[in-house]
């Protein structure tokens, strides 16, 4: 399926006249269903003003119905409910189901990956939809790119990590293929939605936790219960939250319908990754003011994370051949865009980093 609508909403608007819609269109109402807390401002208002432009660019014809994690199910199981038709559609992130197939983690962000613009790149322009629309499929949806945190922060922990015998027997909440390469090195991942870290967090379920960023991190209120607050989060250095449409809603829906929505959730990608990044630097400002203690993994581990991430690249691929296949594509694309981008973009960064610093 081709993406038809990075366009900006008043581009598209006299092309998609609302009341010409509401006249010549069925009325057609829509429930979704999502995995992050209302807490979380900006991943639930992206939820919410999905729904509100679909209504607004169809003349409210078509109306979506958002409910949060808990009121039909659980944060984790919005897959499940999507592809069974229990909703027609739901904003979650591709890698929390990688237990059902580890390819869908390519739909969100893979350890050691792209940031949100090569990522974005990669789906819309490097055959990225095109080669995971058969994942999506075997699970009973398709997925529309819609928002991205941007780069993720490493973590918050309860003690120190100095050396990579420092992770071993660590409890650790992290999503995604991230737990398994963490485990190599002795982590022991857990698994928990948004609303359950804090306390795993306070009770000490968990000895460290990473969620998404500052803003969300303080909101969530992680810096009371862990003083350390790592970075970088190697294993997110983008987050590719997407609409997942059960594929018999999308077939039912009129073209102009279908339509809507790639416009809308293109715009939410902007909406999305714009505001985070506005957001996260006030409230990291806020964090190291109140006694945030910011920690760069040391080396050592990192080249410990990346070497164990190779190797469960290759053992997965050697179980699946689809997923190999995607990785290989994924990895090819990876590898290019970084050239270019060590070229323009992180020679100016790297410069001014030193040049301003002090």
């Amino acid at each position: 399926m081709k993406r038809r609508g990075l366009l900006a909403a008043g581009t598209a608007a006299p092309v998609l006249a609302a009341p010409m819609l509401a006249n010549a269109q069925p009325q057609v109402l829509w429930r979704c269903t999502g995995s992050f807390p209302k807490s979380t401002d900006v991943l639930w208002g992206v939820q919410e003003l999905f729904a509100r432009r679909v209504a607004e660019l169809t003349g409210g014809a078509f109306q979506i119905r958002n409910f949060a994690p808990g009121e039909i199910v659980p944060a984790l199981q919005v897959l499940d409910a999507v592809g069974a038709g229990t909703v027609e559609c739901g904003y979650t992130a591709a890698y929390y189901y990688i237990g059902k197939d580890p390819t869908l983690g390519f739909g969100t962000v893979m350890p050691f990956g792209m940031n949100a613009r090569q990522q974005l790149a990669w789906l819309h322009h490097g055959g990225g939809r095109e080669i995971m629309e058969e994942v999506y499929r075997d699970q009973g949806v398709i997925a529309l790119p819609c928002s991205n945190t941007g780069a993720q922060m490493g973590g918050w922990l309860r003690k120190e990590i100095r050396t990579v015998a420092d992770l071993k027997g660590l409890k650790f909440r992290i999503a995604g293929l991230a737990g398994g390469v963490l485990s190599k090195l002795g982590v022991i991942p857990q698994v928990l939605g948004a609303a359950d870290i804090y306390p795993a967090l306070e009770r000490g379920v968990v000895d460290g936790a990473e969620w998404v960023g500052p803003h969300d991190d303080e909101k969530l209120g992680f810096h009371r219960v862990a003083p350390y607050y790592y970075y970088p989060g190697w294993w997110e250095a983008c987050s590719q939250g997407e609409i997942q449409v059960n594929i018999k809603a999308w077939e039912a829906l009129p073209k102009q319908y279908q339509q809507v929505i790639e416009v809308v959730t293109g715009e939410m990608q902007v909406w999305g990754t714009s505001r985070y990044d506005m957001l996260n630097m006030q409230a990291l400002r806020r964090l190291v003011a109140s006694g945030t203690q910011l920690r760069a993994y040391p080396r050592e581990v990192l080249q410990a994370c990346y070497q164990a991430t190779q190797e469960t690249y290759a053992e997965i691929g050697e179980k699946n051949p689809r997923f190999r296949k995607v990785h290989a594509h994924w990895d090819r694309f990876r590898r290019d865009t970084q050239g270019w981008f060590r070229v323009a973009e992180d020679s100016q960064a790297n410069f001014l980093a030193l040049a301003e610093r002090g």
